[in-house]
Parts: structure tokens; C-alpha cells; sequence
């Protein structure tokens, strides 16, 4: 066989194991467990993490506002440096709608060694503790819940004995770009994460999804959260870990009910948003960065290339064994396409789409060694290192 061939040959063998031996990570079928509601409805703190976001909070936080739910809640908005007055923004929206208790808090700019939105959780969380909450819902300025959301978190973490409950929100799919790129996020982190095996009892892998968690108090106690994970790029899934390291049981799964409204129109804003961590993913390490270009290559990129080699130069067997791979590939795709109601048509452009996400990687990379770092909304971290245990 030719050498495309062999290529082709390791491509369709790979996607044999990522079909049935990784966890079926292309299912979309793990949604909130089975739940009943307790006899007594613990009391929660929300806290919201918000930088310049008084453009979504008018979309966003009125559904927190309303959120029904029969026990005691308090919504702590922080207000982090912001200068297109969120803070304002929030306390409008909270005199106006009249719906649960918020506070907007201002915290000073963050210390040495905090990055992200951890900064202002720890603000947040610090004033909620105050009160004594069983439970955190950190969420983000950017999701939006319906109005049973909470109680239905709150219902699956009791029900369940569940440290730490977390939905991977339903993500806006309304332009061209987003459609092209936005499920493919969702199937990339779950082939990364893999939802059965985080929630299998007693597995190592760990993973949550930041717009939505619901963590219990003493879990976060327990896990020393966040300071813990202060210096964490990627938080969501140094939360999980945190948590499962201290003995905690974490849920992740598929949202219903729970959207980000937060738009991203043009290319430009979806490759912001994945180079901003991507090379964290791979532990700032150059080795790790060269084997999965390596992998996404011969992966997603052969089988596309193999296919073309045995119509165009011939070569059956690189047709035949490219052609398998790339129906595979777009197989494993269509749950998740059906999951966002995007037509099936996208499944196979997966090759180009790895594509994308491939070079955003690289150019992740380049930016953490031209110093320029990590970000969150506008604030730069530049090549943070990991946390010291204490």
C-alpha cells in the first residue's frame, strides 16, 4: 500500500477506538440525572463574575431574577473593574424587575497570582459565605436560565449526592461561523472529557463547564475553593478536579434549559475565544503541542486526503480506507448536530472545521511565547504557572 494509505489505515483504526473505546463521547445523552425534590429546599448563594458585560446582562440576568425556587437565594453580581457600567446596569435591572435579592460588589484589582474570573469568585464567594448557603451556583454573565433551572440543579445534587452539578450551556448557533464552529466545541471537549466518564463513581477523569456549576458549600470548603485553583486558566475543569481530589462526587452533562446568549458573529470572535486557553489545554508544553497537530492531522485531515488520492490518483486502498474514516468521523458528529437542530449537512466539513480549531492551537501557542499570554475579558495572564499547594 501506498504510504497515504498507511495513513489512512492508522486514521480509520483511531476513529475505531475513539468510537467505542473513549468513552462514547459522541453521545449526547447525558442530561440531568434522575431527581425528586428534598423535603427541605437548601438555601444558595449565586455568584455571577461580570467585566464589561452590561450589553448581556439585560438578556441574561433578568432570568436569574426569576428564577423559582422554593428555598433561600441571593444573587452576588461582581462588578470586576468594569467601565461600561455593569455595576449599574444590574442594580437597574434588580429595582425594576423586583425579583430575588442581589448585591453588586467591586472588588480591588487582583493580586499577584490570580487569574481569570477568579479573582472576582473569590469576592463573591467570600461576601455569600456570610450567610451560611448549602450551595454556589457560579454562573456566568452570559447564561441565561429558565425560570426552574435552580431548582432542578439543587433537585439532581441532593438526589444524586452530588458535591458539584455542572450543564455545558447550550451555545448561540445563529450566524454561519457559529454554526460551523460552535457544535464542533461541544464534540471536541466531550472527545476530550468524556461525559460517562466523569460521572462514572470513582473515575479520574475530571471536567466541568464554567457557565453553570452548582457546588456545594462544604465541597468548596473542602477543595479549598478557589484559592486553590487561583492561578487556573482553564477554571472549569481545575474546579472539577479540585473538587474530585478532595473526595467530592461531580455530575457534568448536556444543558436543556440553560443558554449563552453571548453572540460571536464573525470568525475573529470564535478564534478569540478558543486560543484564549487552548494551549493551556496542552500544559504550555511544546511536545504535547506538536503530537496533537500531529494527531488532528492524521485523525481528521487524512481521511479527506486519502479519499481524494483514490479518485483522483488511483489509489483504492487510500480510497477505500479514507472514505471509512471520514464516514465515521461524520457519524460520530450528527448526535451533536442534532443536539444544537443544525442541519446534518455540516457533519461532513468536520475535516475543515478540525482544520480551524488545528491552527487556532498553533496561533494559541504563538501567543503564549510572544509573552501576550492568557486573557479574560481584556485582562492578560501572562505564562501562569501552576498553583502552590499550601
Amino acid at each position: 500500500m501506498s504510504a497515504i494509505a498507511w495513513i489512512a489505515a492508522v486514521s480509520l483504526a483511531a476513529w475505531g477506538f475513539l468510537l467505542l473505546g473513549q468513552g462514547f463521547f459522541w453521545r449526547t445523552d447525558q442530561r440531568l440525572p434522575p431527581r425528586e425534590a428534598p423535603p427541605v429546599w437548601p438555601s444558595v448563594a449565586v455568584i455571577v463574575p461580570a467585566r464589561d458585560e452590561a450589553d448581556m446582562l439585560p438578556v441574561s440576568l433578568p432570568s436569574l431574577l426569576a428564577q423559582d425556587y422554593p428555598g433561600r437565594v441571593e444573587i452576588f453580581l461582581v462588578d470586576d473593574s468594569s467601565t461600561d457600567g455593569t455595576g449599574a446596569v444590574a442594580r437597574e435591572l434588580a429595582d425594576r424587575l423586583c425579583g430575588l435579592p442581589l448585591t453588586v460588589l467591586s472588588p480591588p484589582e487582583p493580586a499577584p497570582g490570580w487569574t481569570g474570573k477568579l479573582w472576582a469568585l473569590r469576592h463573591g464567594i467570600e461576601r455569600a459565605r456570610e450567610g451560611r448557603p448549602d450551595y454556589l451556583l457560579l454562573t456566568d454573565a452570559d447564561i441565561a436560565h429558565e425560570p426552574d433551572s435552580l431548582r432542578e440543579l439543587v433537585a439532581a445534587a441532593r438526589s444524586n449526592g452530588l458535591d458539584l452539578v455542572s450543564q455545558m450551556a447550550r451555545l448561540r448557533v445563529a450566524t454561519a461561523w457559529e454554526r460551523l464552529i460552535v457544535p464542533a466545541f461541544v464534540y471536541f471537549f466531550a472527545q476530550l472529557y468524556p461525559f460517562r466518564r466523569v460521572n462514572k463513581p470513582g473515575a479520574r477523569t475530571a471536567a466541568a463547564a464554567g457557565g453553570c456549576v452548582l457546588l456545594s458549600t462544604e465541597a468548596a470548603e473542602r477543595a479549598r475553593i478557589p484559592d486553590s485553583i487561583r492561578q487556573a486558566v482553564i477554571d472549569d475543569v481545575s474546579l472539577a478536579r479540585a473538587v474530585q481530589k478532595s473526595g467530592g462526587r461531580i455530575w457534568l452533562g448536556l444543558a436543556e434549559r440553560v443558554d449563552s446568549v453571548r453572540p460571536y458573529p464573525r470568525l475573529s470572535d470564535l478564534w478569540r475565544m478558543v486560543a484564549r486557553s487552548a494551549y493551556a489545554q496542552l500544559l504550555h508544553n511544546p511536545l504535547l503541542l506538536v503530537g496533537t497537530v500531529a494527531g488532528l492531522a492524521v485523525i481528521y485531515l487524512a481521511p479527506p486526503a486519502a479519499l481524494y488520492a483514490g479518485l483522483v490518483g488511483d489509489d483504492s486502498p487510500a480510497g477505500l480506507l479514507g472514505g471509512g474514516s471520514w464516514a465515521v468521523m461524520a457519524g460520530t458528529y450528527v448526535p451533536v448536530l442534532r443536539y444544537y437542530r443544525q442541519s446534518l449537512w455540516l457533519a461532513p466539513l468536520l475535516p475543515f472545521t478540525a482544520l480551524l480549531y488545528l491552527l487556532m492551537t498553533v496561533d494559541s501557542a504563538v501567543r503564549h511565547y510572544r509573552g501576550r499570554g492568557a486573557a479574560w475579558k481584556g485582562r492578560t495572564y501572562a505564562r501562569p504557572e501552576a498553583a502552590p499547594e499550601r
